[in-house]
Parts: structure tokens; sequence; C-alpha cells
């Protein structure tokens, strides 16, 4: 195994020889309010990727990873946010269920969904979320009952990102009739291409739709594409938060630090630094990131150790928080003019992007009030929260 700086040194390599011709034109596109940016063309560069072996690069090599280190993984996705690549399109697979089914999935749940995620074969998307079941899976709703060799789902999930682009979506749903809150809960993996599926995107506050709401009526997928044990989706799912907030996170604050910069110089550019309060803002969002980055290196133990354990919430919430008032900022900087449109007929730009997608921050991948309950619960070990 190379060292670090081997490591880090061919990503880079491989970025600049290959982030040219036909993909020359994809740095940076396709970021948060952009998704449906040259989507197209985006998968192409991402299953060129995996055909050079760079893809999935944390995962095991036997299961058709690299086995980069946590450090080595932590400098692909620097390298890869420095070189201005283009955002992932398979990200959900590579990152979430891909771990998830290396920590708990059968030898034929690897053997048939692996090889498709390394080779962008086969996208993927989350149905965790419900209208009134978001952070908290006590609420869940949709159900799923067993009938022959198969599961039949019915229910509804909500903001499902990418789903309209994917092939699969792992669900967790109600198996056992009768269970409440957490109990009777199973992890199933969902074709979105079969009878009984309905799709429709929601239109966002950037007048993009790459969220969606999907629709099971009497959804089929085999019995043996249940990870785990029936009832035990409350312990899988839950694995899915630390998997998520593994050494990716230290890449996107390098598009944190791009954005912090330019806003930066805008507000010297229009004089908005001339306001004290402005540059007192600036400054505390330059020292807010410095501390995220502290706070992310000192988590990689637990992602060295297979997963981030519940301490991983407060990485979360931090970054959230800093990013949503970042966007906060960035219209102070701006001004009136940055309630104007850019162009018709809704032609916003990057700080009003970054404004509008930035509220959601706070809420996607569990919301600030679960995390600090989980924070509370599970790392502080206070009371837990009285329940009905």
């Amino acid at each position: 195994m190379s060292s670090v700086e081997e490591f880090r040194t061919e990503i880079r390599g491989c970025l600049a020889a290959n982030l040219t011709g036909s993909f020359a034109g994809l740095r940076d596109r396709g970021g948060p309010g952009r998704e449906h940016e040259a989507f197209a063309e985006r998968l192409g560069w991402e299953r060129h990727m995996a055909a050079a072996g760079r893809t999935c690069v944390g995962w095991p090599e036997e299961h058709g990873g690299r086995g980069a280190t946590v450090a080595q993984q932590v400098a692909f996705h620097e390298e890869y946010a420095l070189a201005d690549a283009p955002a992932r399109v398979n990200h959900i697979g590579e990152r979430l269920l891909g771990p998830t089914l290396v920590a708990f999935g059968t030898p034929g749940q690897r053997a048939r969904f692996l090889p498709p995620i390394v080779a962008v074969e086969e996208l993927w998307c989350q149905g965790c979320s419900e209208p009134d079941a978001g952070s908290d899976l006590a609420n869940v709703r949709t159900r799923a009952v067993r009938d022959g060799e198969d599961w039949v789902v019915t229910g509804q999930r909500t903001w499902t990102s990418l789903a309209h682009e994917a092939q699969w979506c792992f669900v967790v749903a109600r198996t056992e009739p009768g269970s409440s809150r957490h109990r009777g809960l199973s992890y199933l993996l969902v074709p979105l291409d079969g009878t009984g599926v309905e799709i429709r995107p929601i239109t966002q506050l950037t007048g993009t739709g790459e969220f969606n709401e999907v629709f099971f009526d009497g959804a089929r997928t085999r019995a043996e594409h249940i990870v785990g044990a029936p009832g035990d989706g409350r312990r899988v799912a839950m694995a899915i938060p630390g998997f998520e907030r593994g050494v990716s996170t230290l890449g996107r604050q390098v598009g944190f630090r791009r954005e912090l910069e330019t806003l930066i110089g805008l507000a010297r550019g229009n004089g908005a630094a001339d306001d004290p309060l402005i540059r007192d803002r600036l400054a505390r969002a330059w020292t807010g990131l410095e501390t995220i980055r502290c706070n992310a290196l000192r988590m990689l133990d637990g992602v060295a150790a297979g997963a981030p354990g519940p301490d991983a919430s407060i990485g979360k919430i931090f970054w959230a928080t800093w990013h949503r008032e970042l966007g906060e900022l960035a219209m102070s900087v701006l001004g009136a003019g940055g309630m104007t449109a850019a162009g018709e007929p809704y032609e916003l730009d990057d700080r009003q992007r970054l404004f509008l997608c930035s509220r959601s921050d706070t809420s996607y991948a569990g919301s600030n009030e679960i995390q600090r309950t989980i924070i509370a619960e599970r790392v502080l070990g206070l009371p837990k929260e009285i329940r009905p």
C-alpha cells in the first residue's frame, strides 16, 4: 500500500489527466441546487473513473475497492474537490448502501449489488423519510408484508434525492403488524422499475427538482432482498448516518472554504467588508470552518473503527448550522440586490443558490433537533426524552 502522499499524488495526477477533452467542461458541475446539470455526462465521467479503479476506494479489496486507509480516503476526497471535479452521481450507492451491505449484508447480497455500484451501472436512492417520519424512524408507516417469495411494499417516501435517476431504493418499512416506534422495522432493497412504483419530482426553492416523492402501491421485491433479520431494520438504518458522515465530509469542506473565500473577495469588492458587523461575521465564519475541520479530523478514529459513533452528530450539527449561516451572510454581503434574480425566468447566481440550498442543511441527513437528542442521550448519557 502506497503512502498517503503517494496516493494523493496518484489521485491528483489521475484527475488532471482525465478532466480533459470531453470531460473538461464538467468541472464544478452538478453541485447543490444544480444536480440536474449534465447528468448523463457526469454519469459517463464516473463510469470512466470506475474503469480506472477510482470508485469505492475505501471499500475492502475483496468487494471491488482499493482498501484505502482512512487518511488515503481523506486525500482522495480533498483532491477530488480541489480539482473541481463534477459532483458525484453514485454517492448514495458508494457511501451509504455499499458500506451497509459490507457490514450487514449476506454474501449473496454483496455479490449481487456491490459490483454494479463499483462499476456505476446501478444507481441508488435512500428511502427512509416519510411525510410524518423524517429524521425519526419511530413514525414510519410504510408497510411490507411477506407474500411467498416476495415482500409487498405499500407506503410513501419523500425527500428522496435522485430517485428519478435511480434503479434501486433502500427502504425502511414496518414488517411486523401491530408493532410501534422502532420495533418491527425491516431494511429492504426495492427495485424502482417494477409495477406499483410512482416517482414525482418536488420543485424546490432553487427551481430544480432532484428531490422526489416515491409512492409504493403493492411494489414487490424478492424475499432475499432484506438486509439483516426481519424486524432488525432500525439497527441497520442507524449505521447509515455514520457512513454518511465519514471521510467525504473533509472533501466537502474544500468546497466550503472556496465559498467563504469567494464571499470574502466579494465583500471587499463591493464595500460590504467596510461594515464592522460584516467583517466580524466573516471572521467568525473563518474560525468556524477551522473548528469544523479540527472536529472532522478528531472523528476519524471512529471511521477507522468501522463507522463513526453517535458523537458524529456533533460534526453534522456544527457544519450544517455553519453552512446555513454562511448562506445568510452571503445575502447580507449582496445587500438588496441579492433579492433580484440574475435573469429570466429564475436564474440564480452562486450566492443566491448557496442561501436557498443551505436552508435545508439543518434538516436533511438528520435534523438539528434529532442530532441534539442523539448527543444528549447517546453521548452525554442524559435521561431519555419522555415519550407517550
